[in-house]
């Protein structure tokens, strides 16, 4: 009888013998006689279902609370921004080593839509797309120190999944924002700012004296390599597609826009730098500038592909990059952040910029992130210019 004085005041069970379903109530203690007559009444009641009894009441009350879910974009097929599509998912409790983030805005980066085309792999499908967020931690995982619920922290890069209004992230790889930077502004800039960084500092370091060119130099991270650059000391040459960006080029540190769409720009930056050519080309559009770029660099200059909006560029061959002896490089971000001191540096080092006012972040378009869709399709047809902000 010790095993019954565990048991409820009201137990469920089925009958062995048969589909029907019994019940027995009482109000004494289980090992009464009362209580034996019950169950004698009901069925022969074993050792053996009396411990299914109790197996199937501790897995009923150990049963998993209501699923957490949100909204989010999700890619079940590689394709057009159609692809994209507003759904219901669940996000479930941090682990060792995670937080869960409520989203209060989210970037819109050109590298969503090579995953979604499939230029880049994503590492399922369906998938979350997404690299760059801004939000409140909500709940952190065990044992986990340093981070808090309430904290306003910002990622960029790993995981991918950031188009939803929660996500899991490594608590690692998340960064503190400082109070007087707006999520909003954070989130479209920390993904392109840490990528101005590296690019500006490690892949080639930008020093005055430096002439350098910049591709989409109105893009969002275009407009912040301008800006940087100049702060930097260097020339900086700038190409754009209209009249508007080429405006605000010139707002963000540009010393000379060309319009691409109205002159040749690897004439023209050869007139302006004497026929000597510059140090370092950053090039995010890829195919359609990829072999101008190329003929734009002095003697040992480097060429830095970061991008390929206009597509893949074509197969180049050692001695195009021997007349003078050039540089090639196709960097990526997460190489050069692979250490938490080597992100919360980089972070730090934007953050720190935004409120010198050496970088002024332009959000210049936002959209509610059920319609990524449509962020998607202005972003590839070049009606976007600065950073793109989605907001769940």
């Amino acid at each position: 009888m010790g095993l019954l004085s565990f048991l409820p005041t009201r137990i469920r069970f089925q009958n062995p013998w048969s589909t029907q379903l019994l019940s027995a109530s009482y109000h004494c203690t289980p090992n009464s006689r009362h209580f034996s007559q019950i169950l004698s009444k009901s069925l022969p009641f074993t050792l053996r279902t009396q411990k299914s009894v109790v197996r199937a009441l501790a897995t009923e009350s150990a049963s998993p609370p209501p699923a957490n879910m949100v909204k989010a974009i999700r890619v079940h097929e590689l394709g057009g921004p159609e692809v994209l599509k507003w759904e219901d998912v669940e996000v479930g409790e941090p682990k060792e080593g995670e937080v869960r983030v409520k989203n209060k805005a989210i970037g819109l980066n050109f590298i969503d839509v090579y995953f979604r085309k499939g230029v880049y792999k994503a590492p399922t499908v369906p998938y979350t797309p997404g690299v760059e967020a801004c939000g409140v931690v909500t709940a952190v995982g065990p044992g986990l120190t340093g981070r808090q619920v309430g904290d306003l922290v910002a990622y960029a890069g790993q995981p991918m999944g950031s188009y939803a209004e929660e996500q899991i992230l490594p608590a690692d790889r998340v960064v503190p924002v400082p109070p007087s930077i707006d999520p909003t502004v954070a989130a479209s800039l920390l993904l392109k700012g840490m990528t101005a960084q590296f690019l500006l500092r490690s892949c080639f370091k930008v020093e005055p004296g430096h002439t350098v060119l910049v591709h989409a130099a109105a893009g969002g991270v275009g407009s912040l390599l301008c800006q940087w650059a100049n702060a930097l000391g260097a020339t900086v040459i700038g190409t754009v597609s209209t009249k508007e960006k080429a405006a605000q080029a010139k707002e963000d540190g540009c010393h000379h826009v060309i319009i691409y769409k109205e002159e040749d720009f690897v004439a023209r930056v050869k007139e302006i730098t004497s026929d000597n050519g510059v140090e370092v080309v950053y090039d995010s559009v890829g195919k359609d500038t990829f072999e101008g770029s190329l003929a734009c660099l002095k003697t040992r200059g480097y060429m830095v592909s970061f991008g390929q909006s206009s597509g893949v560029p074509d197969p180049v061959p050692l001695s195009a990059i021997a007349v003078k002896s050039l540089f090639l490089t196709r960097p990526r971000l997460f190489n050069y952040a692979v250490t938490r001191d080597e992100l919360l540096g980089m972070a730090g080092e934007v953050f720190g910029n935004v409120q010198s006012g050496v970088l002024r972040v332009r959000v210049n378009h936002t959209y509610p992130l059920s319609e990524a869709a449509r962020a998607h399709e202005d972003l590839e047809n070049r009606k976007t210019s600065g950073s793109v902000v989605l907001i769940p």
